[in-house]
């Protein structure tokens, strides 16, 4: 009996060890299967995460020297290469081209326009860029101003550098509008010995509109066009040949415009900031509605820093701040 009372205790000690020795291995085997698991997810996000910083390193650009991306990331490829800057569809400051263009011609002969309706409108224009050293700082202004203009560029300056090419980008991607300023804005080319060449004109809008495209894309275009000097200067000077112009113009549905204000930062002799301020101030006097000429080319610094108080000018006003296209 005592035998038979032993040999059951030592059973039951075995038993109960042989369990803890199970419980302990299901114990370290659940440890090591959840430590290899935690392991791979934090080998697995360690890997996203990198690859997400290359990502952002590939594709996010650093300014350069001349406030200007280098590069370019998917995202504003996108938004460069697939929108059409010249639709006015979902563009709350955009105006028809073709409405100015009818606007100051009849101002011009000393007519009441039909689109006078007593609003206020400005239409900031820009001609002859890009260039690395004037634009980047009026695109910052309008930026930090949340106002657009529209730039006239000439395709030659638009060709002069990848930089000059990112600038064309930003002015789009920033909501600003594009018009097609000619390629070489060469007066002998243009209109030699003071006569109007139809032929080449056309060329060289034709010329822009496809540097444009090589930099916004194919789906780009724009039917807002300024004639280097000016459509009025130029019909005055050679009434026929403006006259087979505008014909060659409309069947290409280009529309011109030209202003009724200006800084004459490109009149007369060199002028400083609150010199262009107080132009801008004389030109556009009580004008309703309000196209003024500046230029973003090399040499117009002061046409830059005078820009922000132009605008706080025009806004003290009254004016809405629109663009053409």
């Amino acid at each position: 009996m005592k035998y038979n009372r032993r040999y059951n205790k030592d059973k039951s000690k075995n038993i109960t060890r042989a369990r803890s020795i199970i419980l302990f291995i299901i114990i370290v085997a659940f440890v090591v299967v959840a430590s290899a698991f935690m392991a791979f997810k934090f080998s697995s996000e360690k890997q996203q995460t990198v690859q997400a910083l290359e990502v952002n390193k590939g594709t996010t650009s650093d300014s350069n020297d001349k406030g200007v991306s280098s590069q370019t990331s998917d995202k504003e490829k996108t938004v460069s290469t697939d929108m059409n800057p010249s639709s006015l569809e979902n563009d709350p400051v955009a105006e028809d081209v073709t409405f100015m263009e009818k606007y100051l011609e009849q101002q011009m002969k000393g007519q009441k326009p039909d689109g006078a309706d007593g609003k206020k409108v400005v239409y900031l224009t820009f001609d002859d860029g890009p260039s690395e050293t004037v634009t980047p700082k009026i695109l910052d202004t309008l930026k930090a101003e949340n106002v657009h203009a529209t730039f006239f560029l000439v395709g030659k300056a638009i060709n002069e550098s990848e930089t000059n090419k990112n600038l064309v980008r930003r002015e789009a991607a920033e909501g600003n509008a594009i018009g097609n300023h000619t390629y070489s804005h060469n007066y002998n080319n243009l209109y030699p010995k003071n006569i109007i060449n139809v032929e080449n004109c056309m060329a060289e809008f034709e010329k822009t509109n496809q540097a444009l495209k090589s930099v916004l894309g194919e789906n780009f275009s724009t039917r807002a066009i300024r004639f280097p000097g000016g459509h009025m200067t130029w019909r005055n000077k050679d009434p026929k040949g403006m006259e087979a112009m505008d014909k060659a113009l409309k069947d290409k549905d280009y529309h011109q415009v030209d202003w009724n204000a200006l800084s004459k930062d490109a009149e007369g002799a060199p002028k400083n900031a609150a010199q262009l301020k107080q132009e801008v101030i004389n030109t556009v006097g009580t004008r309703e509605k309000v196209v003024i000429l500046m230029h973003d080319t090399y040499g117009k610094e002061e046409t830059a820093k005078a820009l922000p108080e132009v605008i706080k000018y025009l806004r003290d006003q009254g004016y809405e701040f629109k663009t053409l296209k």
